[in-house]
């Protein structure tokens, strides 16, 4: 599939001096007898390519971890970084955001189809960025409303009120945008994970897109560091990964993902994060971890002692840190024996943003496998809240599926029709994490300036966590809250961001938020 819009642009920023001579350097060190093996001994290409070649092929690719690279991406689908760029933990980006930027009607990625089925494509997204245009509009009003029960209104602070309030209601509007929509960014990988992209690049949803990314990054670093070539493995084909063998046929079955999804909704009881598996002796296997830390019996270090150690700020200050330290000292590695897992239902933008935690991994689905008939979405709750955004919200939705399913009707292949998926498509997926990262996830996430749907997702995690072992469950906090049992000050650390709310004195059961 080719592309009418602009295609992506890449550009190595910065490199390693010498990567791949540096791959080589570090293998040799291993066996060095004689110290550090430095880049510029290893000698010519025809000298290091056994050697190189020999690691590569044995899985020893750590020595290839050592050399980044830093790209800047522009013109690349928000579909292409959740399905590919951020659907795995090896990495590190910086990407325009749709909560803060006001998006542009032309920022959006046109593939290359037939007249009429890029009329109704063109019609979609002209549908969309319309529908975000006036669902900002309209919001506005609620969204003071709700913003000014948080901060009185007054004329010194005019301007700046002014300003949130827009940025809140284009927050909300955004989940009409589609996932086609362009972004641009900073990301950073290791040369092991660049190999890896082109390596697994014709994989579902957008292969296209993900190939042509993938090469051009990949030219990139061929141009800065020809060496890369003695290892490059080219793309694999599409049928060799396991899910084409059931999702890879180019069709969608609607009948089998409404089967799928509803089945999948009885089980979650309206919740937005369900606790589906967790150590029955959670508090006891922490405690023992924390005493075999410290040399201690149970005798010398009571269960609820340890666990304070390890979780409570006020015992344990570390916690009340902006650098995140918990994986850093000896008694907090101890929280990584306690494991959760979750299953969720997220908006395709929300779970944009979970995956980044990238230390609570999930396993997102092929979306063509999640494709139905009907419109499937999230609606937020700024949004619910007022009856004329919900109605129209409502009607954008069955009119933006009614253009796609028209699509697929007219043969645009699958990877063309999911472009046009809002923001607020449903993405379901099962998401595990054990205690040191979910603590630290929502220490950021139960924060009132979070993305909704997240910290509605963690508020769940944390309430469900509290019930089965709440020795534990009652320590994961938002800042405000870890940083008063600290005693850190200021309590909260948003500084001018500061939500509004004192969290911090409020009993959980007491959160509640529209914005």
């Amino acid at each position: 599939m080719r592309f009418l819009s602009p295609e992506p642009a890449v550009r190595l920023t910065k490199a390693f001096s010498t990567p791949y001579r540096n791959v080589v350097a570090t293998a040799r060190t291993c066996y060095s007898s004689r110290g550090i093996i430095g880049d510029g001994e290893v000698g010519e290409p025809e000298k290091f390519a056994p050697l190189a070649r020999s690691i590569y092929e044995a899985g020893h690719h750590t020595t290839f971890q050592h050399a980044h690279f830093q790209f800047t991406l522009e013109n690349v689908s928000r579909q292409f970084i959740w399905s590919f760029l951020h659907a795995h933990p090896f990495y590190n980006s910086e990407q325009v955001s749709q909560r803060f930027v006001a998006v542009k009607p032309d920022s959006v990625v046109v593939p290359d189809l037939p007249a009429d089925q890029l009329a109704v494509y063109r019609e979609a997204v002209e549908l969309s960025f319309e529908a975000y245009r006036r669902l900002c509009e309209i919001l506005e009003g609620p969204v003071a409303a709700e913003y000014h029960k948080r901060f009185r209104p007054s004329a010194r602070m005019e301007k700046k009120h002014r300003a949130a309030i827009r940025k809140k209601a284009q927050e909300a509007a955004r989940y009409v945008l589609p996932v086609a929509t362009q972004a641009y960014l900073y990301h950073t990988v290791s040369g092991v994970t660049l190999l890896r992209y082109y390596r697994a690049a014709r994989q579902a949803d957008v292969p296209a897109e993900q190939l042509l990314v993938a090469r051009r990054m990949v030219e990139e670093l061929l141009r800065f560091d020809p060496d890369y070539e003695l290892t490059l493995e080219e793309p694999l084909e599409e049928e060799v990964f396991p899910e084409y063998s059931l999702c890879g046929t180019g069709e969608f079955d609607f009948a089998r993902a409404d089967r799928f999804c509803r089945a999948f909704d009885a089980g979650m009881e309206d919740a937005t994060s369900r606790l589906v598996a967790w150590p029955q002796g959670g508090e006891k296997l922490l405690a023992d971890a924390v005493r075999e830390v410290l040399g201690r019996t149970e005798a010398d270090l009571s269960a609820e002692d340890a666990i304070a150690l390890a979780l409570d700020p006020a015992v344990n200050r570390l916690l009340g840190e902006s650098l995140n330290l918990t994986t850093m000292h000896k008694v907090g590695r101890a929280l990584q024996h306690v494991h959760f897992t979750f299953r969720k239902r997220l908006s395709h933008s929300a779970d944009s943003q979970d995956q980044r935690h990238r230390m609570t991994p999930g396993s997102r689905p092929v979306l063509a496998a999640h494709f139905r008939e009907e419109p499937d979405y999230v609606t937020p709750m700024a949004i619910r809240v007022d009856e004329e955004a919900s109605r129209f919200y409502r009607e954008t939705m069955e009119r933006l599926w009614d253009n796609m399913t028209r699509l697929h009707r007219l043969g645009a292949p699958p990877e063309a029709v999911l472009y046009l998926l809002p923001n607020a498509f449903t993405i379901r997926f099962t998401e595990s994490a054990d205690l040191l990262n979910l603590r630290h996830k929502h220490e950021m996430r139960l924060c009132y300036n979070a993305q909704e749907e997240i910290w509605q997702a963690s508020l769940e995690e944390a309430q469900q966590i509290r019930e089965v072992l709440p020795g534990l469950g009652r320590f994961l906090l938002p800042p405000c809250g870890i940083r008063a049992r600290a005693r850190q000050k200021p309590i909260c650390p948003e500084g001018t961001r500061y939500c509004g709310v004192r969290v911090w004195t409020l009993p959980m059961e007491q959160y509640e938020r529209v914005i």
